[in-house]
């Protein structure tokens, strides 16, 4: 194995090492086993002498024998049973921790490296990589373990018998290895390969039913399939390449374990013929040879599979090692006031395309900031530096005078209510989307934040109504997006962040709600990112920005009367009208 499978090796021991109890258990049952599996042969030889000759028959002591193997037998067969028991619990186990902690390292990765890798790839890595992983310790289990410990014990067992044949045995041996080395080398490479493609292959799936009305409505179906097609032949040729090399390890050292075991049946008959073995001792020879080499082919096949998973599991421990957000501190932010200060702050997220540059705000508590510009010009991404969902590159963004780089995140994220365009629900009943930053409001709190938010009219007429199941799927994204909305109803934060949040109400709706935002926003700091302007009106001052810069900033009297950018885009959505 190549160095890198071997660093991904030394990382999955150390999940093995947590249950080493079981690991010494599985090692006791499977010398037990292979101890017994291999002693039988020699009653076997014993049995075989005592057949002297025509009329000279034994019968009494071949009955005595007979009964003896067959206890052992029995005691094999429990030992391998409980074995394979044991093996499972480990190999199950650890799959189990290993995803635990993916979880986990997903919940404290920075957003860049989210948003850097497609969702489907990251689902493939902690299920099906995952598995595939728990396959290989599996077998690796099962085979590797009886496999070394009987190749030593047969060792001692054929030095018993016939130290000569013995070490010619030995001798030619490392053949098997060499074979199987140059194999798995290559075949390790082409499950890497498969791997990766498999990602890739999980994310376009994902990325086609999960928009497939969009696929539809756009024709794209063709374009889809090539584009399907096309990650499905690097699959094919990766997967054939693997399944080649590995195909190989079988067949080539059992071509020179058969030569072995023709060399141990012409040696052995030479020394019957010179008097120095009898009959039942060539055939445990015989026995013990093809025992011998029946590991090493085992050993192949369990590095095989292996190689495939070593492959996937590099690819999790990729994401359990990703860096990390930085450190959040201890320190905690109590309930503001709202008053937030930015200042010199500068943000781009690639370092070589700038987009937030020397940005300067200060907002009183109780104001409403509205942040208005062209596509891409770096509201949300404002948004975004507010959260904490990604730190500034330079500068400082203040919350009461307090650099909010310097308490934890979720302090922060509790201060703030907010509500985004792309709505988001859980498989779960609505109390339980709703109530999500306040799980122990009562029914009655919850239902007045829905008549706040005017969703508990829908809400009434389902099958359950708080307590009826919900998907993603189950409502309109109008529908979905007052759920959220009576999210932040029910929490009263100190703080707002209104993302295009009417954006798919209808008219009628959307003005019932403004004006439970307007009562909402009474006292407490509202950041409005909106691109309809009639919406922002009546906000306490209005943020005009342009690639990545405040290019104006007044109420919406005085920005009209400058006739400068706001103006234009204000216009540009209601003067044909008027």
């Amino acid at each position: 194995m190549k160095k890198n499978s071997f660093e991904t090796l030394k990382k999955v021991l150390i999940f093995i090492g947590r249950y080493r109890l079981l690991l010494v258990l599985s090692i006791i049952l499977a010398a037990v086993s292979v101890v017994l599996q291999l002693y039988i042969p020699i009653l076997f030889g014993d049995t075989i002498d005592l057949i002297i000759g025509k009329g000279n028959v034994l019968f009494a002591e071949i009955g005595s024998y007979l009964i003896r193997i067959g206890i052992l037998l029995a005691i094999t067969a429990i030992s391998m049973w409980v074995m394979n028991l044991v093996n499972n619990r480990i190999s199950y186990r650890v799959t189990e921790d290993i995803r635990r902690k993916a979880i986990r390292q997903i919940q404290h990765l920075p957003l860049s490296y989210l948003d850097g890798h497609s969702a489907g790839d990251i689902v493939q890595r902690i299920i099906a990589d995952s598995d595939q992983l728990s396959d290989g310790i599996l077998l690796g289990f099962s085979q590797l373990f009886s496999g070394v410990i009987m190749i030593f014990v047969t060792l001692y067992f054929m030095f018993s018998k016939n130290v000569m044949i013995t070490w010619m045995v030995i001798l030619l041996t490392p053949v098997s290895f060499l074979v199987a080395k140059f194999i798995s080398e290559r075949s390790y490479e082409m499950f890497s390969h498969q791997a990766q493609v498999k990602g890739r292959q999980t994310a376009l799936i994902n990325e086609m039913i999960g928009n497939e009305k969009i696929v539809k409505a756009f024709a794209y179906e063709k374009k889809a399939s090539e584009r399907f097609d096309a990650i499905n032949k690097d699959l094919q040729k990766y997967s054939q390449k693997a399944i080649f090399y590995s195909s190989l390890t079988n067949p080539s050292t059992r071509a020179v374990n058969n030569v072995i075991y023709a060399l141990v049946l012409l040696v052995g008959s030479m020394r019957i013929m010179k008097g120095y073995l009898s009959v039942g001792g060539l055939t445990v020879l015989l026995s013990y040879a093809n025992q011998y080499m029946k590991p090493f082919n085992d050993i192949s096949s369990v590095i095989t599979e292996l190689q495939n998973s070593l492959s996937c599991a590099d690819r999790i421990f990729e994401l359990i090692e990703a860096e990390t957000q930085s450190k959040d501190p201890d320190k905690q932010l109590p309930v503001t006031n709202g008053q937030i200060d930015i200042k010199d702050v500068n943000f781009s997220y690639q370092k070589d395309r700038k987009l937030i540059e020397n940005f300067n705000l200060h907002c009183d508590p109780g104001m409403t900031i509205a942040i208005v510009g062209p596509t891409g010009c770096g509201k949300t991404t404002l948004i975004n530096l507010l959260m904490r969902f990604y730190d500034v590159d330079s500068g400082m963004i203040k919350v009461d005078d307090q650099d909010i780089k310097e308490v934890s995140r979720r302090s922060l994220r509790k201060n703030y209510g907010m509500v985004l365009q792309e709505t988001w629900l859980k498989n779960d009943s609505v109390r339980n989307n709703i109530n999500i930053g306040k799980p122990d409001a009562s029914d009655e709190e919850i239902i007045e934040a829905c008549k706040k938010s005017h969703s508990y009219e829908f809400i009434r007429r389902l099958p359950n109504g708080l307590d009826t199941i919900i998907d993603d799927d189950s409502l309109s994204q109008g529908q979905k997006q007052l759920l959220c909305i009576s999210r932040v109803m029910l929490c009263m934060p100190p703080m707002l962040i209104l993302d295009e949040a009417t954006s798919s109400i209808d008219t009628r709706t959307e003005i019932y709600i403004q004006n439970a935002f307007n009562d909402l926003m009474k006292g407490r700091t509202s950041f409005i990112v909106a691109h309809r302007l009639s919406t922002i009106r009546n906000a306490d001052q209005i943020i005009v920005m342009n690639d990545g810069k405040i290019v104006e900033q007044g109420n919406h009297e005085q920005l009209l009367k400058r006739k400068g950018f706001y103006a234009k885009l204000y216009n540009s959505q209601f003067a044909p009208t008027e």
